[in-house]
């Protein structure tokens, strides 16, 4: 692939000095030797056989190595952020731990020592991930949404967020997206399926608007909104509400974006927020068919749950070419139909998960959905989305407990860290340190950048931050240690990575 652009301690700086090959022969005469060429790089690496975002060290290998050329004058996208997302189940299971692992968990993702998580997600009212059905508009045939309230998230979430913004020092954004609007403005009068009856598009739209209001009373700016989480449904398992392209379209073009403007909220609207499958085509030739789209929508967020392997590069790509200028951001991930494994990291390097399609797929989609390692599917996913043009990538729930939730819908699915609140235990799986490759090392303001990489094996990205240091994520998903060498310009050095790891290299 060529183009774009305990293991939580800091380490210090490795310098690895590569000496020219080769010297003039007048400066051998004169018994002169060469300036060396030097790489300063931190290497970090995660694997199979026990690193943890772990400080590894790499010596002078001779022989023939494939070279990584990094190639920094081939600009690409812009990044976002990398990160997580801020549930009622997340929140409500922190509230349970004991202080200290409570602040454990929230510096491990967003401390200077941790992930650093950069870009966020949250719900507007409930979830599937809450622990019950909940509005912020209880209130049939409150059309001024006089009765609207956000107590509900007063107790968890808001403090979640809160504590957050208190241990990130650069601070990280959020989205925040609807499950379904109150039942009672709805064609069905239910929390599940249904769609907005027309007459209450307005007042939908007043909803969006007094919800960033409340959130900024409450010290919280909301950077982007998603119109409709899976828009698409969900075969009324949990909250939902349908949408078609153009039904959204319409509803923001005449109704959200002039609200949220006139109301004097800079907020980006995200369109689509479902299956990056082919799907997206259709939404994004509806979105940006004509200049009143293009003017209210920010953006398009997509999941990943149309398959296991599959990121559907071309779709990302038309996404792209259909808007290059907006953003283009997987909004949501996660291990899903899955009841996490408790302190078994060999589980989530092993190709044993199965999702929701491995049961109820249609057979023409059976093949997307086969048995697969959960650390490769995170890796690959993302160094998948980097390339075709994705600008953030957001997981799903920060913490869930032994059983998957808590999840009203019983709907259970892993998250990167795990707690037992009973035992006041906390669970660090292969997949936080899988993100923080990313999170950490990749950060807001970040391009994108060139390289040429002749190992098939190996998957690769690259990003220059903005300060300057160049970010180099190798994953290695084959039963065998790699050897290569990394270039930039004239400087080289020699690298290997273990079997089934992922690794970054920060070259300074």
């Amino acid at each position: 692939m060529e183009g774009v652009g305990g293991g939580l301690a800091i380490a210090t700086m490795q310098t690895i000095t590569n000496y020219w090959p080769l010297l003039f022969p007048a400066m051998l005469l004169a018994g002169s030797c060469s300036k060396p060429a030097t790489m300063e790089v931190d290497i970090f690496e995660t694997s199979e056989s026990g690193n943890k975002l772990t400080k590894v060290t790499t010596v002078a290998r001779t022989g023939e190595m494939a070279e990584i050329a990094i190639l920094p004058g081939e600009k690409y996208q812009t990044i976002t952020g990398v990160g997580g997302s801020f549930t009622e189940a997340s929140a409500s299971l922190l509230n349970r731990l004991s202080k200290e692992n409570r602040a454990k968990i929230l510096e491990a993702y967003f401390g200077e020592s941790g992930a650093k998580y950069s870009l966020t997600r949250t719900h507007i009212g409930s979830c599937d991930f809450s622990l019950g059905n909940y509005t912020y508009a209880p209130v049939e045939g409150d059309m001024e949404l006089k009765q609207f309230s956000i107590a509900e998230d007063m107790d968890d979430i808001i403090p979640m967020i809160k504590d957050a913004m208190a241990i990130s020092k650069e601070g990280f954004k959020i989205i925040s997206s609807p499950w379904t609007a109150p039942p009672w403005m709805k064609d069905n009068k239910d929390w599940k399926g249904g769609k907005l009856l027309p007459e209450y598009q307005p007042v939908w739209a007043l909803f969006f608007s007094k919800y960033l209001a409340e959130y900024k009373a409450q010290g919280i700016d909301i950077w982007g909104i998603t119109v409709e989480n899976e828009p698409l449904g969900n075969d009324s398992n949990w909250e939902s509400m349908h949408f078609t392209p153009q039904e959204m379209t319409d509803f923001v073009v005449n109704h959200l974006g002039p609200k949220l403007r006139a109301d004097g909220h800079q907020v980006k609207i995200l369109g689509f927020d479902q299956n990056r499958d082919e799907e997206l085509r259709k939404w994004v030739d509806v979105m940006y068919a004509d200049e009143a789209g293009r003017e209210y929508f920010d953006g398009t967020a997509v999941h990943w749950y149309a398959s296991t392997f599959d990121y559907f590069p071309d779709a990302l790509q038309y996404a792209y070419q259909k808007a290059p200028d907006k953003h283009l951001i997987n909004s949501e991930a996660c291990v899903d139909a899955e009841v996490p494994r408790w302190q078994d990291d060999a589980w989530y390097w092993s190709q044993e998960a199965t999702d929701w399609g491995w049961d109820w797929a249609p057979e023409d989609q059976k093949h997307l959905h086969p048995k697969y390692v959960p650390v490769f599917r995170y890796a690959r996913d993302i160094i998948g989305c980097f390339y075709n043009w994705v600008v953030g990538w957001v997981d799903w729930n920060m913490v869930l407990d032994r059983q998957g939730g808590p999840i009203w819908a019983k709907n259970w699915c892993v998250a990167p860290v795990i707690v037992d609140p009973e035992q006041d235990e906390v669970y660090f799986t292969p997949l936080y340190y899988t993100l923080a490759h990313f999170s950490r090392f990749i950060r807001p303001g970040a391009v994108r950048i060139g390289f040429k990489n002749p190992d098939a094996d190996l998957q690769v990205t690259a990003a220059q931050n903005p300060d300057g240091s160049i970010a180099v994520v190798v994953f290695n998903p084959t039963e065998s240690e790699k050897q290569f060498k990394i270039s930039l310009g004239e400087k080289s050095t020699p690298g290997k990575i273990s079997a089934k790891a992922i690794q970054t290299i920060l070259i300074k």
